[in-house]
């Protein structure tokens, strides 16, 4: 549904904010767009929508070409940016109007398409109300609805949940789910956890290049390069690690913390290695209290610290990052 190649942006000032990047998304899948603060997703987005155009090469929508055919590619996407484009010395329906007109609705289709995005964003019990009176939650909202107006085929979400309450957010992460499969869709956001819930692929960038693309747990296994075991054990500590080990398959144990006779040990594993068994065996037929022992995984927050501040070999499949600035 979506296809970037090459795609690279400099300024007059000679500085990059994005450099050769390419990635495709499915029609019908949430991909997931992360990157700390100046990574240049927010102008990678800027291009993909035509709001902005690249140095170099190509980005495609549903086969229109968005430099060559910018006109087709809108009429197909739904954008909310980071600041929702809104009037808000209109009400919540007349501004809904007003961009239903633009994006093409026809007169007779008019009133229900927005009574259609207003329940759909949860806004219609405020439907009357002048917009720069809403809180900041309701805002956001209004930008959600008219991302969605007119059903485009493709929704471009920068931030959709900033500023909400966390109820609101748990509304919002629902309504992503529930538009997955017909609308094709590319979540920028900082809140992890939420593209954990909602996306079926991740993009990570730093410093304007790709340095990973797949699932989340195929993230994990990629980047974290053993399994880990968190094991709670009663008995000698030093006596303990040294036992630890001896096991076939345990390349490395550390001490996490001792109190009162008790140390929590990380076990990492060969890749692939369940030692588990072995483990527990080991510390039971020693006559230690085995208290704890489960397996420990990464979180995509510490795949994304550790893809974007440390200087490590980038995940199999994605471009090194390069020093340049957004």
């Amino acid at each position: 549904m979506i296809t970037v190649e090459n795609l690279t942006k400099r300024y007059a000032n000679s500085k990059t904010a994005i450099e050769g990047m390419s990635f495709t998304v499915e029609r019908g899948e949430i991909l997931g767009f992360l990157g700390p603060n100046g990574a240049g997703k927010t102008t990678t987005m800027r291009i993909i929508t035509g709001y902005m155009p690249a140095s170099e090469g190509s980005v495609r929508v549903d086969g229109f070409d968005v430099f060559e055919k910018p006109l087709e590619v809108r009429r197909r996407i739904g954008y909310l940016p980071e600041n929702p484009p809104l009037y808000t010395e209109m009400t919540v329906t007349g501004y809904l109007r007003f961009v239903a007109k633009i994006k093409g609705v026809s007169g007779s289709n008019l009133g229900s398409e927005v009574a259609r995005t207003m329940e759909k964003a949860n806004i219609t019990d405020v439907k009357d109300r002048v917009i720069a009176k809403l809180s900041k939650g309701y805002k956001q909202r209004v930008g959600i609805a008219q991302a969605l107006l007119n059903d485009p085929p493709v929704l471009v979400l920068d931030e959709p949940t900033i500023g909400l309450d966390p109820k609101q957010i748990h509304e919002v992460r629902e309504l992503i789910k529930e538009l997955a499969g017909k609308h094709t869709m590319v979540l920028s956001t900082h809140i992890l956890p939420e593209v954990e819930q909602t996306c079926n692929r991740v993009i990570i960038i730093d410093k304007g290049k790709i340095v990973a693309v797949d699932t989340p747990q195929n993230l994990r296994n990629q980047v974290q390069g053993a399994d880990r075991i968190s094991i709670e054990v009663e008995g000698p500590s030093s006596e303990v690690a040294s036992k630890i080990r001896t096991v076939s398959g345990v390349a490395n144990v550390k001490t996490l913390s001792q109190n009162d006779g008790r140390t929590r040990f990380q076990v990492e594993s060969e890749l692939k290695k369940d030692v588990r068994r072995e483990l527990a065996e080991a510390i039971v037929q020693n006559g230690w209290g085995l208290l704890e022992l489960h397996a420990s995984t990464m979180s995509l927050e510490d795949i994304f610290i550790k893809l974007t501040t440390a200087e490590t070999e980038p995940v199999p499949g994605a471009e090194p990052a390069s020093e340049i600035e957004n």
